[in-house]
């Protein structure tokens, strides 16, 4: 079996499975990664070479040195792929593709998947909901954008992961101090209407254009109130069966058919509108969530995101067919709020239905799984209580925890 090489591109610390299963797959591992994560435990028995990009600040690296790198490393090994394993690396890889000429998403479609002004303008011309919007580029469209669109509205980073970076305005006058305040930089943002109601993630896997796999969750605290407040991230799967999953799994569908998604994860978001309980689409992304959603989505279905996209993207190399596994019915819960110590007492916290305590510093992070939905939530509650009382750090957490 030819030995194929792939390059993981990934300014976060993430990935561990999808490169221990592209190793077992037979393929050789290049990861390109921040010099700052040196230290961490990536799966280093998976990869075979790694390179280490300086940082600009977090997140961001020097694009030319990039491509140079990669020119250097093409002179003697054929690189068969190039995969992002974060939000903010998707532009990256792109970028890559499109230079070496690389199969794979690129600089066109990628936009779809990273800036939401080109993600809502897509959805409103497919005819998927969008809560109203508009650039920032004119100061006649931001006015007649206020007059007609009652406030409170949100002005959005274009391409910040999750919810970094948004702020809520409910008059013009302090809406147009912060466009002043953002200078040479206000291009960089979109301005829509805030619209209250549940926001929901659904996360899937795409093999030629196929959805192969959907699971829908609901969050049961805005992930938006968690990065400005502090406080607790919680999130449940529904039953599959269930009126909401279906509509999820429809307008899903849609968003990724539109956007031109071929293959992989992705992460995307979605709010049931309170006043009219209409679904409207928030943004997508084409990578595996962040936040340990994984984890939530593996225990109710006991499909691991991860390696399933290793499995794909190795089929498409090596032109095979790929079919996922069927996935069980179970429902789960996740919990994962920020604490004072260190390490968190989980003794506290065992209970038959409590399958998984993650492991991360300064975080309580909890993975339930039961066959009753109830019991899941009667958990999710008692913990969010318990933590909050006694554990919580409401200090902005200094951790990336994005969805």
């Amino acid at each position: 079996m030819e030995e194929k090489i792939i390059v993981c591109i990934s300014c976060y610390y993430k990935g561990y499975d999808f490169m221990d299963e592209m190793k077992k797959l037979g393929n050789k591992i290049i990861l390109v990664t921040s010099e700052s994560l040196k230290e961490k435990n990536w799966p280093w028995h998976a990869i075979d070479e790694v390179f280490y990009m300086t940082e600009l600040k977090p997140s961001v690296w020097n694009l030319e040195h990039l491509v140079q790198g990669f020119s250097h490393l093409m002179k003697t090994r054929k690189i068969h792929a190039v995969v992002a394993l974060d939000d903010y690396d998707v532009e990256k890889a792109a970028l890559i593709r499109e230079t070496f000429r690389i199969p794979g998403m690129g600089q066109t479609t990628h936009r779809y998947f990273r800036d939401k002004l080109a993600m809502r303008q897509k959805a409103k011309d497919s005819e998927i909901s969008v809560p109203e919007f508009t650039a920032v580029f004119n100061n006649d469209e931001v006015n007649s954008f206020t007059e007609k669109v009652p406030a409170p509205w949100v002005l959005k980073p274009r391409s910040e992961a999750s919810a970094s970076g948004i702020k809520k305005f409910s008059s013009k006058d302090e809406l147009w101090a912060e466009l002043d305040a953002l200078g040479e930089e206000r291009h960089l943002f979109l301005l829509e209407s805030f619209k209250p109601g549940d926001v929901y993630h659904v996360d899937s896997l795409t093999f030629n254009k196929e959805i192969v796999f959907t699971s829908a969750s609901k969050y049961l605290a805005p992930p938006m109130q968690v990065s400005h407040e502090g406080g607790v991230f919680r999130s449940k799967t529904l039953g599959r069966y269930s009126e909401e999953f279906k509509a999820l799994d429809e307008v899903n569908a849609k968003v990724l058919s539109s956007f031109g998604l071929l293959n992989g994860a992705t992460h995307t978001e979605f709010i049931r509108g309170k006043a009219d309980g209409k679904w409207y689409f928030l943004e997508t992304s084409s990578r595996v969530g962040g936040a340990h959603i994984p984890d939530l989505v593996e225990a109710s279905s006991n499909i691991n995101i991860w390696r399933e996209w290793a499995k794909i993207e190795d089929a498409l190399l090596r032109g095979n067919s790929y079919q996922a596994s069927k996935p069980t019915g179970y429902y789960s819960g996740l919990i994962v709020a920020l604490i004072k110590d260190k390490h968190p007492d989980y003794s506290v916290f065992e209970s038959e239905e409590a399958i998984k305590f993650l492991p991360i510093d300064h975080h309580v992070g909890i993975v339930y799984k039961s066959s009753d939905p109830d019991i899941i939530q009667e958990r999710l509650d008692s913990a969010a209580e318990k933590i909050q009382a006694e554990m919580l750090n409401i200090l902005p957490p200094k951790s990336k925890l994005t969805s």
